[in-house]
């Protein structure tokens, strides 16, 4: 039997106009892609904020990878695909962004030039697979819908984090995009815990490690700059 990877009992989440999930409770074992049921909106974003460590419980008892405090769980887990927290400029290039990242993930006394394509590979390769890798040169605010949400992963994933929380597959409108985002998740699964979101059950036939039903996401507005999140880094 695989070990837990989180294990949550009914925790819940208000904001400053009423609840916003809950109470909710998961058994999410370790590995493979995990994916949650329920309606888009404020809910399913603060669950899954909450999950990545991004949010505090307002209560229940939650562990993540044996751990129960926000900044324990966020030491241990990578969010993306999320706006607010992982959005990037549009009107810059690829090369611009991976570079930052580098920077970003160096020592603070190691000198960084500018990403080369060994740089793409290494980095994005992982996430996107056989799927063409996006250019250098090519602007963000140009690249195709899924291309996007893949490079935001891979510069969010670059440290491997045992617990990585993808925003949405239903982010991705077309259909077959859907299905080769499931696809890439599935592998980055093979290393990692995922866990991502759905509005609508994804077949068996997706690969996916479990599948939850998740009851009790409302609508209520989500202010993410009025939670108690904890951010330790980032763009």
């Amino acid at each position: 039997m695989a070990a837990s990877a989180i294990t949550a009992r009914a925790i819940t989440q208000s904001g400053p106009w009423g609840p916003v999930y809950g109470p909710v409770d998961l058994d999410i074992p370790e590995g493979g892609l995990n994916v949650l049921v329920g309606p888009a909106g404020s809910g399913r974003t603060a669950l899954l904020m909450t999950l990545a460590g991004r949010m505090k419980v307002k209560s229940g008892h939650l562990d993540v990878l044996g751990e129960s405090a926000p900044r324990g769980i966020f030491r241990r887990s990578g969010m993306v695909g999320v706006e607010g927290l992982d959005s990037i400029y549009e009107s810059v290039r690829v090369v611009d962004l991976l570079t930052e990242q580098l920077r970003w993930d160096a020592p603070w006394y190691t000198l960084v030039g500018r990403a080369r394509p060994d740089d793409l590979r290494r980095v994005c390769g992982p996430v996107f697979g056989d799927l063409p890798l996006p250019g250098l040169d090519e602007y963000v605010e140009e690249l195709p819908e899924l291309d996007g949400l893949l490079l935001r992963i891979a510069l969010g994933n670059t440290k491997n984090p045992p617990l990585l929380v993808v925003g949405a597959i239903d982010q991705v409108a077309n259909a077959r995009d859907q299905v080769l985002l499931v696809d890439r998740l599935v592998a980055l699964g093979a290393r990692q815990t995922v866990i991502t979101a759905s509005a609508n059950p994804l077949p068996a036939e997706a690969g996916w490690h479990t599948q939850t039903h998740v009851p009790n996401l409302m609508q209520h507005e989500l202010i993410i700059d009025h939670i108690d999140a904890t951010r330790e880094g980032g763009r």
